[in-house]
């Protein structure tokens, strides 16, 4: 059952799950920042929730790998449900950019354009995630926005130095969104994936999305 409308359909219990679902955040948020490193205070939060078809919210980790890391809140639910499991149970949704945390940064700047983009591509894979199984090493095209080209993303485990994401007792996953050229996608798919993450570390590209470079094959 969705996760808000058991919450507003039981109004003698709604504190109670409120409750839970603020714990749960707590607790899953602390489960990112151990993988993540700390998190910003500021979160990009969309105007339509996106559990009634809007977008996700956006959260943001400048304090791990060099530049900034974005991740998804919304995925899984208080009582473990989610997207369709993978060898990896449940999971949320990581990517990354080069470019540095700027906070209220001009719609045109490098960062902002790439937090617009991964918010388009987050939000679509999450609702894919709900019908489709993903799993690292599969590739996918998104759909790009009005007049856009579609782009295309290949799928990891992120899981750096072995540290696992948990929230509380609960062990989870991230996986990787990340982007990359039609080429290598197409690449992925003849080789394997493994053969295209090779390529892309040989040339210090993974795990960033940012497309101003050139290809690695």
């Amino acid at each position: 059952m969705n996760f808000f409308k058991k919450l507003f359909g039981r109004k003698d219990d709604k504190k109670a799950y409120i409750e839970e679902f603020e714990k749960h955040d707590h607790l899953k948020m602390e489960g990112l920042e151990r993988v993540l490193g700390p998190s910003h205070d500021m979160v990009g939060h969309a105007l339509i929730p996106f559990d009634i078809g809007g977008a996700v919210d956006m959260y943001y980790f400048p304090n791990g790998i060099a530049g900034t890391g974005f991740a998804t809140m919304e995925l899984i639910k208080p009582d473990g449900t989610g997207p369709i499991p993978n060898s990896l149970g449940t999971y949320e949704f990581v990517a990354f950019t080069r470019h540095e945390y700027v906070q209220d940064a001009p719609e045109t700047a490098p960062f902002t354009l790439m937090q617009s983009r991964l918010c388009g591509i987050f939000t679509t894979m999450g609702n894919y995630s709900f019908e489709a199984k993903l799993k690292p090493g599969d590739t996918c095209e998104v759909p790009g926005s009005e007049d856009e080209p579609n782009m295309f993303v290949i799928l990891d485990e992120y899981r750096p130095d072995n540290l696992e994401f948990r929230i509380g007792d609960n062990k989870h996953g991230l996986l990787l969104i990340m982007e990359v050229f039609r080429e290598e996608m197409e690449y992925a798919r003849e080789n394997g994936s493994a053969a295209l993450f090779a390529r892309l570390k040989e040339k210090g590209r993974y795990p960033y999305s940012d497309m101003d470079r050139a290809s690695v094959l």
